[in-house]
């Protein structure tokens, strides 16, 4: 048994909720188990599951049969019921993932002025003529170091009141 597998106790309450394949040998299921936890709880791709714990394209193949099951869920839910029914549940205390994703400016809702989208416009339409004939610009254009300046003295509107 390998670091964070099921032990027996955790696998008698698990082991009665997990359905049977249909037809052929009868799969090591808490093996199988074991993998797809080893996997979450790693964070690693399918294909580094350790040999241990078998093919890892079959193990990946009975994943994607319980999660499109419901069994997962059905799982969660027994366990609970199982913990509450014990009084070793306290249903009272929920966790909410907390996760924050950052989101690029253009999706905040940031307000560019008109002439200074326009600006920018010409000055991209310039740098991709160069680009197509075969130049490079040396230096930045007059226009484009104009426009730049102006953006950094807040030559746009994000919404923001500033002090």
């Amino acid at each position: 048994m390998a670091r964070g597998d099921l032990t027996d106790d955790e696998w008698a309450l698990i082991d009665p909720h997990l359905p049977l394949g249909e037809r052929g040998p009868i799969p090591d299921l808490r093996q199988q188990f074991n993998a797809v936890m080893w996997r979450f709880r790693t964070g690693s791709p399918w294909r580094d599951l350790p040999t241990e714990y078998g093919p890892w394209s079959t193990v990946y193949d009975r994943f994607r049969l319980w999660a499109t099951a419901g069994v997962f869920e059905q799982l969660m839910q027994a366990v609970i019921a199982e913990a509450a029914a014990r009084g070793q549940a306290d249903l009272e205390l929920v966790s909410v993932d907390s996760t924050t994703a950052r989101a690029h400016h253009h999706a905040a809702g940031m307000a560019l002025d008109g002439e200074l989208v326009t600006a920018l416009e010409k000055a991209a339409d310039q740098e991709r003529g160069l680009r197509q004939r075969g130049k490079t610009p040396t230096t930045a254009s007059a226009a484009t170091m104009g426009i730049m300046a102006g953006m950094n003295a807040g030559g746009y509107d994000d919404g923001a009141e500033y002090g």
